[in-house]
């Protein structure tokens, strides 16, 4: 039976696409308003705590540990199961390139360290808690990812911008794909151990297979155009932000994909959005309203695998 749930962040990425999949599974669903809400408050009765709360790369230092801490208290003291929308990030530049949740956290630079402790604080702890561990997010919105930000905005002039070399596999997820398995996974909370590591593992497209897939979500040629980081590396010094891309610029150049096993045996009827239908949800901003582009709402229609 549906439960509550109280997303975290519900104006983020996750906590947008958290919020529309648990409430058309028929979840009561609760969002919390950092300007008025307290967390314990919010948090009594709530069966799910979605953490959304994610924030800007330079203010991680400050703000993880203690809104870990925070959910990790409240989480115990009522009883309800933690999700984490997790990344790559703990593994580090030398991880292999199939990651499980068996291959070690090494990362070494500060962002990678900074995720690294968060896990480990909840898997110390004694909250239920379940990471749906995912790579870079496909939105059906622009919302500040490297997809739209960087990638695809200037497809109304045809061109395709890529941040890496285009043969390195990479890993992707469709957001609300991500969402419809953290209610699935939801809904067996109770059949799962107390800490839940899970990879959900996407689409695993170097940048030319991107490409390709791309020039079929928008119906014509797109050319291909290498991002230039010197920029972000001369701002790096002055610039926080900056810096922390550079920092993690090492994932475009890194071979990776995430193991579809161990969702696929706890999940086995969960469909992904065909590659090609989740591209053009994503670019649908970008879109020429007379131009004819594949659209079906997500909520709506069960998709087959590609």
């Amino acid at each position: 039976m549906p439960g509550t749930a109280l997303i975290l962040g519900p104006s983020g990425r996750f906590g947008r696409n958290a919020h529309m999949a648990f409430c058309a599974a028929g979840w009561r669903v609760r969002l919390f308003d950092r300007t008025r809400d307290d967390l314990w408050d919010a948090a009594w009765g709530a069966d799910v705590i979605v953490n959304g709360w994610n924030p800007a790369y330079p203010d991680w230092a400050r703000d993880l540990p203690g809104q870990t801490k925070q959910i990790i208290e409240v989480a115990e003291a009522t009883g309800a199961t933690v999700i984490v929308p997790a990344n790559v990030y703990p593994y580090g530049a030398g991880a292999p390139e199939c990651l499980t949740p068996a291959t070690l956290h090494a990362a070494t630079n500060p962002l990678g360290r900074l995720r690294a402790e968060m896990e480990a604080a909840y898997a110390a702890s004694e909250a239920r808690v379940i990471l749906l561990r995912a790579g870079d997010y496909i939105d059906t919105e622009a919302s500040g990812n490297w997809f739209d930000k960087v990638m695809v905005p200037r497809l109304k002039r045809a061109v395709f911008t890529y941040p890496g070399p285009v043969d390195r596999p990479h890993a992707w997820a469709f957001l609300p794909d991500v969402a419809r398995a953290a209610v699935a996974l939801a809904e067996r909370r109770a059949e799962l151990p107390r800490f839940s590591d899970l990879p959900f593992a996407g689409y695993t497209l170097t940048g030319g297979e991107l490409h390709a897939a791309l020039e079929q979500a928008w119906g014509g040629r797109l050319a291909l155009k290498q991002m230039s980081w010197w920029p972000l590396r001369m701002m790096a010094p002055a610039w926080p932000l900056a810096r922390h891309l550079v920092e993690m610029s090492y994932l475009w150049r890194m071979p990776h994909g995430l193991d579809a096993a161990p969702l696929a045996d706890l999940l086995p009827g969960f469909r992904p959005t065909r590659l090609v239908e989740a591209l053009s949800l994503a670019i649908q901003h970008q879109v020429d309203p007379d131009k004819p582009v594949t659209r079906r709402c997500p909520h709506r229609r069960k998709a087959q695998p590609a």
